[in-house]
């Protein structure tokens, strides 16, 4: 199996989740503005509802952004553990070159 994945990729989708995360806390207050002609309008159940929404807009908000940020984290570590993970690949690879010994593999006919 062979597992193939540019240097940036990660950089790349870290960049845009936390585009995302800032994406979202706007759209969760223009959500919210929006709603606002609708204040006053409901009664019973669907007034508590709204209100509940409203005063539980920013809780909400921190809350989906904390779990981006959690994601965020986890791409980061992703990023740090291939970049090792490449970095030692390398650091392998010339170390058995550097004993391998190439003369004796020549296969003339002497």
């Amino acid at each position: 199996m062979k597992f193939d994945m540019g240097a940036q990729v990660l950089s790349t989708l870290m960049s845009q989740s936390q585009g995302s995360s800032n994406d979202l806390g706007q759209l969760i207050r223009q959500l919210v503005q929006a709603a606002a002609p609708l204040e006053g309008k409901f009664n019973g159940a669907g007034k508590v509802a709204f209100d509940s929404f409203k005063s539980r807009s920013d809780e909400i908000t921190a809350a989906l952004n904390g779990s981006l940020a959690a994601i965020l984290g986890g791409q980061s570590g992703m990023e740090s553990a291939f970049g090792s993970g490449d970095q030692e690949q390398g650091d392998n690879a010339r170390t058995q070159m550097s004993s391998a010994n190439f003369d004796a593999a020549r296969f003339s006919g002497r």
